[in-house]
């Protein structure tokens, strides 16, 4: 029997999703995933990623302006964001993806730690949890998240890091996303961190249509492929496959309130 899974990171609203959802659901639904999260990354896909949400049962959404959009960041699109907070429709769970990342080109460091404090605050305001994005800067933004102190925390998707800076956001509180990569053999660093991590801290998510599994390199990733992270996640772990299915359904109930 397939357990019930739920998606915690999703791109709902980009391609190969937008125009064909109802399939993607059915395809996603066929597999176990029970509920996917849309998440947001700039102002001007907001109102899509709820109205998915609104329009399709299974789907909730997060809203967030990503790091990586700091290039096009204008104050008005926290505006936005606010006035959706304020509103606060019943499928808005969290606040993501927002974060920091040292990956691209010209990041603009200080404008994107000043974008993540502003989103920090607005989290801690509305009471909601943070989706987050880390790339080279897990120790950056553990910093950031010891000084804010948000009373629902969050999640740090796609996790990559050492089993040290997992720790310290597991000691703060937060989440760690148990995404694609770690499917891949070769991932051997990432595999032992999360072999070692308390499965109570743990959460799925595909991160689709990045972050592909292994055996499907090169094409969209998808929801229902969270089995495979899954099946993965139980190679390297001591607990059954139903004590890790149900433990992560518990933490994302947990976070999320779903």
């Amino acid at each position: 029997m397939t357990p019930g899974f739920v998606d915690t990171h999703c791109h709902l609203d980009f391609p190969p999703f937008c125009g064909n959802e109802v399939q993607s659901l059915k395809q996603a639904e066929a597999a176990g995933v029970e509920k996917i999260i849309a998440v947001g990354v700039t102002a001007e896909r907001f109102a899509g990623v709820m109205a998915l949400a609104e329009h399709h049962a299974p789907v909730y959404a997060a809203l967030g302006v990503h790091p990586m959009a700091i290039h096009e960041f204008e104050d008005e699109h926290l505006e936005q964001l606010e006035a959706w907070l304020e509103k606060r429709p019943d499928k808005l769970v969290a606040i993501g993806e927002i974060g920091l990342d040292l990956f691209i080109d010209n990041p603009e460091f200080d404008r994107q730690e000043a974008l993540l404090e502003a989103q920090l605050r607005l989290a801690r305001r509305h009471d909601l949890p943070v989706i987050l994005h880390s790339r080279r800067t897990h120790d950056k933004l553990a910093m950031h998240l010891r000084r804010l102190d948000l009373p629902r925390t969050g999640v740090v998707h796609g996790f990559a890091g050492s089993e040290q800076q997992a720790q310290a956001f597991i000691k703060a509180g937060y989440f760690i996303g148990v995404g694609g990569t770690m499917t891949y053999e070769r991932a051997s660093k990432t595999r032992r961190t999360l072999s070692r991590l308390p499965l109570s801290s743990l959460l799925l998510e595909t991160d689709s249509p990045d972050m592909p599994v292994q055996g499907f390199q090169g094409e969209p990733n998808r929801p229902e492929r969270i089995n495979h992270i899954w099946q993965s996640l139980c190679e390297i772990r001591k607990e059954s496959p139903e004590e890790i299915a149900d433990t992560i359904r518990d933490n994302t109930r947990r976070l999320f309130g779903l």
